[in-house]
């Protein structure tokens, strides 16, 4: 089946999201080190005859597909049909990719210092200078710090942090990023006081939401209004899908808002599905430098370029760009 891109498309456009790889709060421990979420725009019949060409050329008696089921060797070739150039998906997907040990730096010298463009210098100095067991360390405790929920260890989550602060002080002295974050415990005092108080309306270690926002404003492009169709997530309520709608606003993108539909009822959250099961599971092997370089290729064109990545070199490879991605928005945790 084949479609133009135009058909049917008048006014509001309506976009089909999903994500891949949510851990909640525990970003440098949980299961991935990468954050996908995937959008696609097409009518609903034409993503169920795709839905249904993957189910007849995979023929698995599951009742249920994921993107797992595309990235088995033996169905290398509906995997590489789904992502190329002209194929079924081409120009009309998506994916808004979080590297989430950066999105951990970059939301703690945030939160510390007040702006996080230092953020990237950090992460990139730490990966290369500081050592992995010594980095591995501060990336926890800023972790720790952040979370809205404590594990229950011994030491405090605000102690942990600056005695990992203090250690990479002694192994880099006169760094004055360190010194800054080393000096900002007032602000972490008082974030924790925050926490105390009762839970914020949007969690500062939560990639979705900003996510979606940057979705928006990637189909936004030219001056359309962007109604969002997601899949169903309790974190979705109405208080922070306003808030979605407030940040919207404030850069001037049109949203016309956001409906959480169960996947089984639109093929369409099955297609943004299998991309961000995909492009989670791509860019992480990339990430950790073992990627296939050719379905990393098939992939680059659906990357949006303003994806939240720290790593120069893998980001160049799902890019070819040599520049960093944008970080965060400054306003984009704005409601914590």
């Amino acid at each position: 089946m084949t479609w133009k891109p135009d058909d049917g498309v008048r006014g509001t456009l309506e976009v089909v999201c999903d994500e891949s790889g949510s851990d909640g709060e525990n970003l440098t421990g949980g299961n991935t080190d990468v954050f996908a979420h995937g959008s696609v725009s097409m009518p609903t019949e034409v993503a169920a005859a795709y839905v249904q060409e993957v189910r007849d050329r995979i023929r698995s008696p599951a009742t249920e597909y994921k993107a797992n089921h595309l990235l088995r060797e033996k169905h290398r070739d509906v995997l590489e049909w789904l992502l190329s150039p002209s194929g079924p998906i081409d120009g009309h997907a998506h994916v808004h990719l979080t590297e989430k040990a950066y999105f951990v730096v970059d939301r703690a010298v945030d939160l510390l210092l007040g702006d996080g463009t230092e953020a990237l210098a950090l992460y990139r100095l730490g990966r290369r200078e500081f050592g992995e067991e010594r980095w591995r360390d501060f990336l926890d405790a800023a972790n720790r710090l952040l979370r809205v929920r404590v594990d229950g260890k011994a030491d405090g989550p605000v102690d942990g942090f600056f005695r990992r602060v203090d250690d990479l002080r002694r192994a880099h002295p006169r760094r004055e990023i360190l010194e800054r974050l080393a000096a900002a415990r007032s602000r972490a005092d008082a974030y924790r006081a925050r926490l105390l108080e009762g839970p914020p309306l949007i969690p500062v270690l939560n990639p979705l939401l900003p996510a979606i926002v940057h979705t928006v404003a990637h189909w936004s492009a030219g001056g359309r209004t962007v109604r969002v169709v997601h899949d169903r997530q309790n974190m979705l309520t109405e208080q922070r899908i306003a808030w979605i709608e407030e940040q919207a606003a404030r850069a001037g993108i049109g949203f016309a808002g956001l409906e959480l539909v169960q996947a089984r009822w639109d093929p369409r959250i099955l297609l943004a599905d299998f991309l961000a099961g995909i492009a989670r599971k791509l860019a992480s092997d990339e990430l950790n430098g073992r990627a296939d370089p050719a379905l990393i290729a098939l992939l680059r064109p659906f990357v949006g370029p303003t994806s939240v990545w720290g790593d120069a070199r893998s980001w160049a490879s799902l890019t070819e760009n040599t520049e960093s991605a944008a970080a965060p928005s400054p306003n984009i945790n704005s409601a914590v």
